[in-house]
C-alpha cells in the first residue's frame, strides 16, 4: 500500500468505527419520543374524553394541519369537532389499545365508541410533531362489524 494512503485508511477506519458505536447517531433521541407518545395520548385523553379542547390545545404548536377530510385545519377546527362530540355524543370513549413512536411520528391504535353498547370502530391515528407539540394528523376508521368474517379481533 502506498504510504500515503496509509494514513488516510486508518482514518477512515477510524471514522467508521467511530459513527458505528455512536447510538446517539444511529437512533433519534429516545426520551424525545417518549415525550412525543405522552403529549399524543394526554392530548387525545383532555380532547376525545374529557372533550376540553382547549386543555387539549396546550399541546398543540402554532399551527395544525389535518388530513382528515371531513374536519378543518386549525385549533378553530378542533374545537368545532370537539364541541360536536360534547353535544352529539357526550358519553362517547376512546380507548388506547396501543401508540407507536418513529421520531416525530406517533401513531395510536384506538377503539372509539361513541355511543356506550354500540361496538364502535377501529381507528389508527398519526400525530406528527415538531418540538414536542402536535402539528398534523392523519386518521383512518373502520367500523367494528356486527359478523366478522374471521374470529380474530380488530384490537
Amino acid at each position: 500500500m502506498n504510504i500515503l494512503l496509509r494514513p488516510r485508511a486508518a482514518i477512515a477506519a477510524a471514522m467508521l468505527l467511530a459513527f458505528a458505536a455512536s447510538p446517539a447517531i444511529a437512533a433519534p433521541n429516545e426520551a424525545q419520543q417518549e415525550a412525543n407518545r405522552k403529549a399524543v395520548l394526554a392530548f387525545y385523553e383532555k380532547g376525545l374524553n374529557q372533550k376540553d379542547a382547549d386543555a387539549a390545545l396546550a399541546y398543540v404548536g402554532d399551527r395544525y394541519v389535518q388530513h382528515n377530510p371531513g374536519a378543518s385545519d386549525g385549533p378553530d377546527g378542533f374545537r368545532k369537532f370537539i364541541a360536536f362530540l360534547r353535544e352529539k355524543f357526550p358519553n362517547s370513549h376512546s380507548e388506547i389499545k396501543r401508540s407507536f413512536v418513529d421520531g416525530d411520528y406517533v401513531i395510536l391504535h384506538v377503539h372509539a365508541v361513541r355511543e356506550p353498547g354500540t361496538r364502535g370502530n377501529a381507528i389508527v391515528d398519526i400525530f406528527k410533531l415538531e418540538n414536542g407539540k402536535i402539528v398534523e394528523h392523519w386518521d383512518v376508521v373502520q367500523p367494528v362489524p356486527e359478523t366478522p368474517a374471521n374470529n380474530n379481533t380488530m384490537f
